[in-house]
């Protein structure tokens, strides 16, 4: 076979692309550990209970500065998410702090309304410019797609990543974004020494650079406790973590399910095909 430049140089891309460019990215990584979660791998499920009290920890804590525009309230009480009541959730919209903009009335003015089922779950502010002026300048995201827009970097060495990466096709592995959140959420740390801090920021262990606009609202002093007793750093973390992954992948539980149905129908129309092109050539041999 006749090597080529041109096969040459594809194959140093895709070499390249394979093991230089994570090696690069290792240098601003920083190293994320792995959680155990319900929804994991390939046939895990969200936990109803936890997205609950997920959603407590949202409402009672993040609420305060961050919406869930692509989450409507009647997406709370659907199957595969946390499931509430349906008239819990309708009374919620009713009383939830930040009403919806309206309108234009018979007057063609805008209005206030309080929020209905099929409205998102918005936000304290109308426009960036409003969060920006309330948050010394930084800019709170809506956390709707914050755990598929967040994700964990590989910080190993450069000849394990592609095995890493295989490991993580094996295992179905999608919980970085779940992964980073929960270690954000944890990982405030007094700086260590030497370390600068720019004015108005905090360290925190788990994001790149360590310098962090947002206050830690969760500590190991100061926590949501749950209807049964029980809170802590750690469960709150895991909880809205957990709820933050079902916000940006809503249809998990029901595409799993269909994906394993789709795998059976393909073993048993492979088995029934196998069976009838024996029986059809049987005879020509």
């Amino acid at each position: 076979m006749r090597v080529t430049k041109a096969s040459l140089a594809a194959l140093a891309f895709l070499f390249g692309g394979a093991v230089a460019t994570p090696a690069l990215a290792a240098g601003d990584a920083v190293h994320i550990d792995r959680q155990s979660w319900s929804f994991s791998g390939f046939t895990g499920q969200f936990d109803r209970a936890q997205l609950q009290r997920g959603f407590q920890v949202y409402k009672d804590v993040c609420a305060a500065c961050h919406g869930l525009n692509r989450v409507r309230f009647r997406n709370l009480f659907e199957a595969g998410g946390p499931e509430f009541d349906e008239e819990s959730v309708k009374a919620l919209a009713a009383s939830w702090p930040n009403q919806i903009t309206d309108g234009p009335d018979d007057q063609g003015k805008m209005f206030e309304r309080p929020a209905l089922q099929s409205d998102p779950i918005r936000g304290p502010f109308k426009n960036n410019n409003e969060a920006r002026a309330a948050n010394n300048g930084a800019l709170p995201p809506d956390l709707s797609l914050i755990a598929k827009a967040r994700t964990t970097h590989y910080t190993g060495t450069w000849w394990a990543h592609p095995f890493s990466m295989l490991r993580d096709i094996a295992t179905g592995y999608q919980e970085g974004g779940a992964d980073y959140l929960y270690a954000l959420l944890t990982g405030y740390q007094d700086p260590p020494e030497g370390f600068h801090l720019a004015e108005g920021m905090l360290y925190n262990a788990a994001f790149p650079g360590h310098q962090f606009a947002m206050p830690a609202m969760l500590s190991e002093d100061s926590f949501i406790t749950y209807q049964d007793g029980t809170g802590s750093l750690d469960q709150n973390a895991r909880d809205v973590a957990a709820f933050l992954a079902w916000s940006a992948d809503p249809s998990l539980n029901e595409r799993k399910r269909i994906g394993w149905l789709v795998i059976l129908y393909l073993i048993v129309t492979t088995g029934l095909l196998y069976a009838g092109k024996r029986r059809i050539w049987a005879k020509a041999h």
